[in-house]
């Protein structure tokens, strides 16, 4: 899977760009903002349908325009699909060929990308909510099922959510509706813990070697951490474990009017050497993790999707040191799949990784290719 070509008219700073793109490496050279982050938030946004840039003003709409578009030219297969985004201040517009798409996950999965970002370093150090997100976005992409599974999964937590508060503001004694509900949360309950360490367990099976392929060390493994000790992640197991958790903690869960127990309080950790990354490690360790689990998700994609995805890698370079920055830059150009890189300079950077790249100049949300 490869972007052949992308447009972008009144996106943050870009007024009109359109840009063809390198099948392997292309690399966006500027200083600080400038806008070579938002290209690749523009990619995101059309394989996404939304921003991944946290802190970020939610406003992408260029100043004095009523409205954005973005679209590109995927390549798959020798297969072209064009891919339309139409974004005002009200409304957000998808397109596929010039075929409208109502829903979000039909749309989902045409344009497959990891991206790997600064703030991603949150992944480490932030909430147990950031790592949840990037699960579901990474699965997301590779399964419709899973995508459908947890937005019912949402649903019925949101009704359940709402009976608990029913029946302690009430005081009603009967369950039966409460009951008809759990155990259809359950059931959705039981396919999410099950892809999610699933998606784990491929991950740690790459980990390790990416991490050691960049940095000489290794012992990097991802534990996955969910709210409910589950022993074996059959489904019989995990409903048993679930109904048991829900009915001995039902007086809790009343008392608190929401559901305390499931997928949505799940959580996972990077273990290095035996440790907690997040409290033994040093910010360059942690990065480094965070960039060998997003290389470790590349085979994964090609496993489900039959397809490389495209890797966006924002500001890559900083925080690594000469040898880093050349081993990762030589894992990437032996891959067949295409990258995106934003960086403020390459003088680090050995030449012949180079030689068949894009490089594009970035000022003031002028792009023109070197």
């Amino acid at each position: 899977m490869i972007i052949n070509k992308i447009k972008l008219v009144g996106f943050r700073n870009y007024a009109n760009l359109a840009i063809s793109l390198s099948k392997k490496i292309n690399i966006f050279v500027g200083d600080n903002a400038q806008g070579k982050t938002n290209i690749l938030e523009a990619i995101v946004i059309l394989a996404l349908t939304k921003s991944h840039r946290i802190g970020v003003s939610p406003n992408i709409i260029m100043f004095d325009k009523n409205k954005c578009s973005l679209s590109c030219l995927v390549k798959r297969d020798k297969i072209l699909t064009k891919l339309d985004i139409t974004i005002t201040e009200n409304s957000k517009k998808l397109f596929v060929n010039k075929n409208e798409i109502r829903r979000v996950a039909d749309y989902i999965s045409f344009l497959n990308v990891i991206v790997f970002t600064p703030d991603d370093l949150e992944i480490v150090k932030g909430s147990p909510a950031i790592r949840r997100n990037l699960l579901n976005i990474e699965l997301s992409q590779i399964s419709k099922t899973y995508l459908k599974v947890y937005n019912e999964y949402n649903k019925l937590l949101k009704t359940r959510n709402e009976y608990l508060k029913v029946l302690f503001n009430n005081n009603i004694a009967d369950t039966n509706y409460l009951d008809i509900i759990t155990d259809k949360l359950i059931e959705k309950a039981t396919y999410i813990y099950q892809k999610r360490k699933e998606y784990i367990d491929l991950v740690n099976i790459h980990i390790n070697d990416y991490y050691k392929s960049i940095s000489s060390d290794d012992l990097i493994k991802v534990i996955y951490n969910p709210n409910i000790n589950i022993d074996n992640y059959d489904n019989e197991s995990i409903r048993k474990k679930l109904k048991h958790t829900f009915k001995k903690n039902y007086l809790k869960e009343l008392n608190y009017g929401m559901t305390i127990y499931g997928p949505h309080r799940d959580d996972f950790y990077f273990e290095y050497k035996g440790n907690d990354l997040k409290i033994y490690g040093s910010q360059g360790q942690q990065k480094l993790a965070i960039i060998s689990f997003k290389l470790a998700e590349i085979p994964i994609f090609k496993n489900f999707c039959d397809t490389e995805p495209v890797l966006l890698l924002d500001d890559i370079f900083s925080d690594l040191d000469i040898k880093k920055r050349n081993r990762l830059l030589k894992i990437i150009s032996s891959d067949n799949l295409q990258s995106i890189i934003t960086t403020t300079d390459l003088r680090s950077i050995n030449k012949k990784y180079l030689e068949d790249a894009a490089i594009f100049n970035v000022n003031n949300g002028r792009v023109e290719r070197k």
